[in-house]
């Protein structure tokens, strides 16, 4: 289950977003040659990734920053892409290009202190945008909670696209990374668990100021928890392709 669109498109267009979504995947091609290399790709990954021991020693602090636009593949780099293009740029719209930049950057190292301080001493580095894009995500909460998000849901061969509130949504993802951080041990590698969790609160916290300026709950009761403009209508056409009646 994941999503692939909100019904919500800015009205502006998102340059910051797009900035992001080209530097994450121009920097991924720039190392891209390092994939059939293991040795090599792990020795880049402890040199611009975010390794806590080396953190909490008190060097390598630009890491904080390198490391939210490095990743460790393909599919890793599609997902945290996605979900940046879905979410990124209504937040992008209501706080400006600079704003929105200085909060993305601010989540991501926000979600990369906190996965340290779960492991201090781990020298497993730490890499991608899922810290920033969970902050992206909770200040989307925050602000529009009955947004309509369309997920793809699958179940084997059973495929089915399911509009859902974004408190829904993005109240799952949330719980499952609290869920799966719980149970998994942050000195062993894996998934950044406590990253996604930690940047998810960030920008849920960073988003305030901006949600008791539109008004607060009054902003909620204005918009209906949707963002102030339009809902875009979606809508699946029959395919031209002609149908062939089976014959026995």
């Amino acid at each position: 289950m994941f999503p692939i669109r909100d019904h919500n498109p800015s009205t502006q267009t998102p340059w910051v977003t797009y900035a992001l979504i080209a530097t994450n995947v121009v920097v991924f091609l720039l190392y891209l040659p390092l994939m059939d290399d293991p040795r090599a790709l792990q020795q880049f990954f402890l040199t611009w990734g975010m390794v806590p021991a080396r953190i909490a020693s008190g060097d390598g602090y630009h890491t904080l920053v390198t490391s939210l636009f490095l990743h460790g593949g393909f599919m890793h780099l599609a997902g945290n892409m996605l979900f940046l293009w879905i979410f990124g740029d209504n937040l992008e719209e209501d706080l400006g290009r600079a704003g929105f930049l200085a909060f993305y950057l601010a989540s991501g190292v926000g979600a990369d202190l906190i996965q340290m301080a779960a492991a201090p001493l781990s020298l497993i580095p730490t890499v991608g945008a899922s810290g920033a894009i969970a902050g992206v995500m909770g200040g989307y909460l925050l602000l529009y909670p009955r947004a309509r998000v369309d997920i793809l849901f699958i179940l084997f061969v059973f495929f089915k696209i399911i509009p859902v509130p974004a408190w829904v949504m993005l109240g799952l993802w949330f719980a499952l990374q609290v869920f799966s951080g719980v149970g998994a041990d942050p000195d062993m590698g894996g998934v950044a668990y406590w990253a996604h969790a930690g940047g998810f609160l960030i920008g849920f916290l960073f988003m305030i100021p901006t949600f008791l300026r539109k008004g607060g709950t009054a902003f909620w009761t204005r918009t209906h928890g949707h963002p102030d403009h339009p809902e875009a209508k979606y809508k699946f056409q029959r395919s031209s392709v002609p149908t062939i009646d089976r014959r026995r």
